[in-house]
């Protein structure tokens, strides 16, 4: 199925042509075309261009005007203000371009491809080894699944990674203890759950802990074991990896509550660059980019500097011989743009890191590993605030585990969907329940710019009034109740209707869907397609209202003409709450 030309791109292209004829010698000029209540569109290029051409707006307006094609497409064109161009559309073109979207049967609505699409490498989801998930993971993984579908919808070749911790001195301690007591990761059955994984980590890390701060033989003992882990020692390795295993199965457990696909493939942590340390700090030093600096690897930067007016390095290697998080993300680089062949690098990562890479990517830069033709951003993402504006924390001033935030979420979900159920059972309600409840963590957290922090309030959450995933995930359970109770009459368009306001807003509105996943996709902002996707939910509760689709029983050809415009908007609702990573439950 070829792509839909949307409404707008196809006003767009008229008024250019009438924009070149009108003043040739401008070349193509951008008429600036956007939505407007004043009509569907309002044209406001001509301005700009009679300044730079001399000319009087208004009367360079009306030569555009005499000669824009109207067809079956414009219905009218008036010169409004200084030099505006307001345009209304046919009813006609509005569901014409619409059942063409409908008539895509790959699903895509009419929603193009990248004809030559680049390869991104997104990294986000980075939890570490042998540690709780907490609160401070979410939004790398939600955001990061967002962007990641979001870029795959348009035909980008994506490449996940999830940069886990999973490497340093803390495995000293942990192995060494885990030598002493063998049997403190075994497991009675073969199968063991997330939660009894993640419990058996953590009391061996507490336990490991206490011993290291209390027993000078024993620090010692784990001290010697990092030197034997970090020279690649097969016994150490064997039991890092016992780690790194149970790490997994807990991880898996969290992400499938999160309905989030992690593959073990794209997990490459920071052990995954180890081979790769010492010949990125041999090109840096031989290059010049990287100094020595009191033993230590450094690379410096004018614009940055301390509260003392001293300069802030990047430290790429310690001065006793040991790699920092530097080396590890700049040899990634090394193998993401040199291996992968990645011309996009983005890393969804807390604002907090900004300035680690910041100097990253310009030593990067130094190097001559990131050119004119790789582009490397951050992706930096808020905080997740407690209702009282404060980072969220437990009542005791722990940080919150992950598990219990979705959890509660669940609960809460479940008793909204079991007040409103009629005739689902149980385990509908608790299937359901799950869907609404991750889907309201998710869409809360995606309905916020990346950048800013945002409050975590599961009563807002989970309401069913306002901009949440509730509201959008029973408008649309609402259309398939309202296409099963249709009878005889099925979705059919038919152009030659006149439209009912409502159903040109909602029509209208409908076909921008491709241009919101074109902006969302290269801004890497998933708050365009709930900003998007809520209008959409509004404007169909307003369609619903006014004009009548079962009952009092319209018209036949009305009747299916409006079924038509309700499959369409349930359609674009399903794929847009998809590219967030939210379910819409059929019947709720």
């Amino acid at each position: 199925m070829a792509s839909v030309t949307s409404l707008s791109d196809s006003v767009h292209q008229r008024l250019a042509a009438a924009l070149s004829a009108a003043l040739p010698q401008a070349g193509s000029a951008d008429p600036l075309l956007r939505r407007s209540d004043r009509a569907d569109f309002q044209a406001n290029g001509i301005l700009a261009l009679a300044k730079k051409e001399k000319a009087n707006p208004r009367e360079l307006a009306t030569q555009v005007v005499s000669r824009v094609e109207s067809g079956e497409l414009i219905k009218d064109v008036e010169v409004s203000g200084p030099g505006f161009l307001n345009i209304t559309i046919t009813d006609r073109a509005i569901t014409e371009t619409l059942a063409a979207r409908f008539a895509d049967d790959t699903g895509r609505l009419g929603v193009p491809q990248a004809q030559q699409p680049g390869t991104t490498v997104i990294d986000y989801a980075q939890p570490n080894v042998a540690k709780e998930m907490h609160v401070g993971h979410l939004r790398s993984a939600v955001i990061g699944d967002s962007v990641m579908r979001l870029l795959e919808f348009t035909g980008e070749n994506v490449v996940r990674r999830h940069h886990i911790g999973d490497w340093g001195t803390q495995f000293g301690m942990l192995i060494q203890y885990l030598e002493e007591h063998p049997h403190e990761l075994d497991h009675d059955a073969d199968e063991v759950s997330g939660e009894e994984a993640m419990s058996n980590l953590d009391r061996l890390y507490k336990a490991a802990r206490k011993l290291f701060d209390a027993d000078e033989e024993f620090k010692t003992r784990a001290r010697r074991r990092v030197v034997d882990l970090q020279a690649g020692d097969p016994q150490t390795l064997a039991m890092w990896q016992k780690f790194v295993d149970e790490s997994k199965i807990y991880f898996f457990s969290v992400f499938e509550k999160l309905d989030m696909e992690i593959r073990d493939a794209d997990i490459v942590g920071e052990s995954g660059y180890n081979d790769m340390l010492a010949e990125t700090c041999r090109l840096l030093e031989e290059s010049g980019v990287a100094v020595r600096s009191e033993g230590a690897l450094c690379v410096f930067f004018d614009d940055i500097k301390g509260p003392d007016g001293n300069p802030v390095p990047l430290i790429v290697q310690k001065s006793d011989g040991g790699y920092g998080y530097a080396a590890t993300d700049l040899s990634a680089i090394r193998d993401r743009v040199f291996a992968i062949k990645a011309n996009t690098l983005l890393y969804v990562v807390d604002a907090r890191q900004s300035l680690h890479f910041k100097m990253v990517f310009e030593t990067a830069r130094r190097a001559g590993w990131l050119n004119e033709d790789v582009e490397a951003a951050q992706l930096a993402f808020g905080t997740v605030l407690g209702k009282d504006g404060k980072p969220f924390k437990t009542r005791e001033g722990e940080t919150v585990r992950l598990v219990d935030l979705l959890d509660e979420a669940i609960d809460r979900a479940s008793a909204v969907v079991r007040e409103k159920a009629q005739d689902l059972s149980e385990e509908e309600i608790a299937e359901r329940g799950t869907q609404v409840g991750i889907g309201a963590v998710k869409y809360a957290d995606l309905s916020t710019s990346a950048n800013r922090d945002y409050k975590f309030d599961l009563d807002q959450m989970v309401s069913l009034n306002g901009d949440t995933s509730v509201y959008l995930q029973y408008a649309y359970a609402r259309i398939q109740s309202i296409l099963r109770k249709a009878g005889a009459s099925r979705p059919v368009a038919h152009p030659e209707l006149e439209l009912h306001e409502a159903e040109r807003a909602l029509g209208l509105h409908a076909d921008s869907f491709a241009a919101t996943v074109a902006e969302a996709a290269t801004e890497y902002a998933p708050h365009k397609m709930t900003a998007y996707l809520y209008q959409l939910a509004s404007l169909f509760t307003t369609f619903y209202d006014k004009c009548p689709v079962i009952k009092p029983e319209p018209p036949q050809d009305v009747a299916e003409n409006r079924l038509f415009l309700c499959e369409v908007t349930a359609r674009t609702l399903h794929q847009g709450m998809a590219l967030l990573g939210i379910r819409t439950p059929e019947r709720l």
